[in-house]
């Protein structure tokens, strides 16, 4: 399902993949990829669950391509989106030796590769990308069974992307953090699925401080760790007066 604010068209693709278009045909790519969702191959843990289904696809179309962390660097996804003159933007410490997947390095991309920190701010085509810090807590509920988080602080951002005079916000995997809720979001990409990342509950406040026009969630139901009642999700912010849509 294609969800339409103003000038923009949504498309959550499956896990963290997300299209977004503008009404001049720019496109933007939210870490493309992995778990057979862009394939085929994805099948739910549990039969039933809100979430895009697999399909082969192939569009590459992408103007821009933006990669969080390592978690979520797939190059094969981002062959299937990107075109050949696209720029990828992916944070410093994405290593592809490193992941334990079987991934090229972002060296190897025939796209044009731009390295970001936490603290960036450019002009991509026609649309203004800033980098915002993305971790869990060290004290807070996200961590591993020897008490790490599982996205230490610099591990990965998420962007802040601005078309025309529309925001959006992808958080990537993250708690939610001082300073997000004093950004210009108008529509927000959160993940809800709690154990790696903020949960319905967090989210849903943080929309609430955010006040967008609309809330997208995304990054659920991938798999048994990640799964989510969205519908418990949009219920509350509906409570709240907050537009949500889910592209299931």
């Amino acid at each position: 399902m294609t969800i339409s604010h103003g000038d923009l068209t949504i498309d959550w693709l499956g896990y963290a993949t997300v299209r977004i278009e503008d009404g001049d045909g720019t496109v933007v790519y939210l870490d493309p990829g992995r778990y057979g969702t862009l394939t085929g191959e994805w099948t739910p843990d549990t039969e039933g669950v809100g979430h895009p289904p697999a399909q082969d696809y192939d569009a590459r179309d992408g103007d821009l391509v933006c990669v969080t962390h390592d978690h979520h660097y797939d190059s094969d996804g981002v062959r299937r989106v990107a075109r050949e003159d696209a720029t990828v933007l992916a944070y410093d410490a994405v290593y592809a030796p490193g992941i334990g997947r079987d991934v090229e390095r972002l060296g190897d991309l025939s796209q044009e590769v731009v390295r970001v920190d936490e603290h960036e701010d450019r002009l991509v085509e026609d649309v203004i990308v800033r980098t915002i810090a993305a971790y869990n807590e060290p004290d807070g509920p996200h961590v591993d069974d020897s008490g790490e988080p599982y996205h230490p602080e610099g591990f990965g951002v998420g962007f802040h992307l601005t078309f025309g005079d529309t925001t959006v916000f992808w958080p990537g995997d993250s708690d939610v953090l001082d300073g997000h809720e004093e950004l210009d979001v108008d529509v927000f990409l959160p993940s809800i699925s709690g154990n790696f990342t903020m949960d319905r509950h967090e989210a849903a406040d943080l929309a609430a401080a955010l006040d967008p026009d609309l809330v997208v969630p995304i990054h659920y139901n991938t798999f048994a760790g990640l799964e989510a009642d969205s519908e418990a999700f949009a219920l509350d912010l509906a409570e709240r007066g907050i537009p949500v849509a889910l592209d299931e």
